[in-house]
């Protein structure tokens, strides 16, 4: 049990005796499902989990579709961010799959979404948390909480962090058999860690989202003074904030094949021999429209898996997948400088490979290029089809006519092998004013 000391210092007397309410509401109770009491422990300088009394090294990728394939490439646990109506049913599906689950208990972004200084709102927000950590806390897939997702933002409000161990604390006293995390956006050279390590001690592990910067994580960690586990809790390609280059003021997307090696280094980087480290969230086990439609998911939308897949099989298995996924390096067709104009018609053509040379099929789409920024994840619409635009399409080339709306678009080709094998890239067209 709390003592009014350790939830909230003085002056915050409103949410102090809230959370006094919410701790002494939670009914003792038996412990978790048998085997399935999850906690850490450190050995000669080693801090590992232990999930029924057995060492557990985390395996995982962010998301919640397609279970079963991300089982079957080696994968042991799912992460998600936020508690809904589906959660139960998901649970339920993980366990079948034989995946643990950290269970992300969504946070507003501090500005954003909620004003870390009202006590009305945090109080409203730790009732939340405790409806969640109720609900969910005898789920035997349950691996650990992720109370808050990047909700700091620039992490100059101390208030977040002031929270965070209210609320760490909360979990702490409603569910003592499984760890409690909070996820932050890279480290701001090292204050994140610093402000977390003094204003929110009672959090276990902290998680970093890293992406251009992931293989670096563990060393900065360190350096910025953390003691505490570590997971890397979202990885990939470069940002598309990171993007080495732009078109037309717009980010250039790495292709599939590119990205796959980002994931290998990130991870060798970051998540192999770190003493610290307790695993791994890949993302994004889906996917996604953020600044585009392809750029953070590892999986196409019916399911087609990407060369990133391929890379986190070896690396969590030991061995590649039987069948590889095919690699794509250009598309030729297109004038250097991506401009053209209203009804040009162009031949373009795919550079694919095959490396067990099966035969490839290319789906080709021109959609108009967002212009959505992407900050912080947030939801954006999906760019449609342009229709019409796209003839004769063979196994690797097709005939475009330019649009007739001048504007900023991405002309995306999917290739696929056949065999559950894909890959992916985008070109910036520029369609000018006739």
């Amino acid at each position: 049990m709390w003592t009014l000391s350790k939830l909230r210092p003085a002056g915050r007397g409103l949410v102090a005796v809230s959370l006094i309410v919410l701790a002494a509401s939670a009914a003792p109770r038996a412990g978790n499902a048998p085997g399935q009491e999850v906690t850490l422990v450190t050995k000669r300088g080693k801090t590992t989990i232990q999930r029924g009394g057995k060492d557990y090294f985390v395996r995982g990728a962010g998301g919640k579709t397609e279970l079963k394939l991300l089982a079957e490439c080696g994968a042991n646990s799912i992460r998600t961010w936020a508690v809904g109506d589906n959660t139960s049913a998901l649970l339920d599906e993980a366990h079948k799959q034989g995946l643990s689950v950290t269970l992300g208990i969504w946070l507003e972004r501090t500005g954003a979404g909620v004003d870390y200084g009202d006590d009305q709102a945090l109080a409203k927000q730790s009732r939340r948390v405790e409806r969640a950590i109720k609900r969910h806390r005898e789920h035997p897939a349950l691996l650990m909480w992720a109370i808050g997702n990047e909700m700091e933002g620039d992490g100059s409000d101390p208030l977040v962090y002031e929270q965070l161990e209210r609320l760490a604390q909360l979990a702490h006293s409603l569910d003592p058999d499984h760890p409690t995390m909070t996820v932050i956006a890279e480290m701001a050279d090292g204050k994140k860690i610093r402000d977390l390590n003094r204003l929110a001690p009672s959090i276990d592990v902290i998680g970093i989202n890293s992406y251009g910067s992931a293989a670096s994580v563990g060393k900065r960690y360190a350096q910025a003074g953390g003691t505490r586990p570590y997971m890397l809790t979202e990885f990939g390609s470069r940002g598309h904030w990171e993007a080495r280059s732009k078109a037309f003021g717009l980010p250039v997307e790495p292709t599939s094949t590119e990205k796959a090696e980002d994931y290998r280094r990130a991870y060798e980087g970051a998540v192999e021999d770190q003493s610290l480290c307790l695993g791994s969230y890949a993302f994004l086990w889906g996917n996604k429209q953020e600044a585009t439609a392809t750029w953070y998911g590892m999986l196409l939308p019916d399911g087609t898996r990407l060369g990133c897949v391929d890379v986190m099989t070896e690396l969590w298995t030991g061995k590649g997948p039987r069948n590889g996924c095919p690699t794509v390096s250009r598309i030729d067709g297109l004038p250097s400088d991506g401009k053209v104009r209203p009804g040009d018609r162009l031949k373009v053509t795919l550079r694919a490979n095959d490396p067990d040379g099966n035969r490839l099929k290319t789906e080709w789409v021109l959609r108009k290029a967002s212009r959505a920024d992407g900050s912080y994840g947030e939801r954006e619409e999906s760019m449609p089809e342009v229709s019409g635009v796209i003839t004769s399409p063979k196994r690797l080339s097709a005939r475009l006519r330019a649009p007739d709306e001048p504007g900023k678009y991405r002309l995306f080709a999917y290739v696929r092998d056949g065999k559950g094998g894909g890959a992916v890239m985008n070109v910036l067209l520029e369609v000018q004013k006739r």
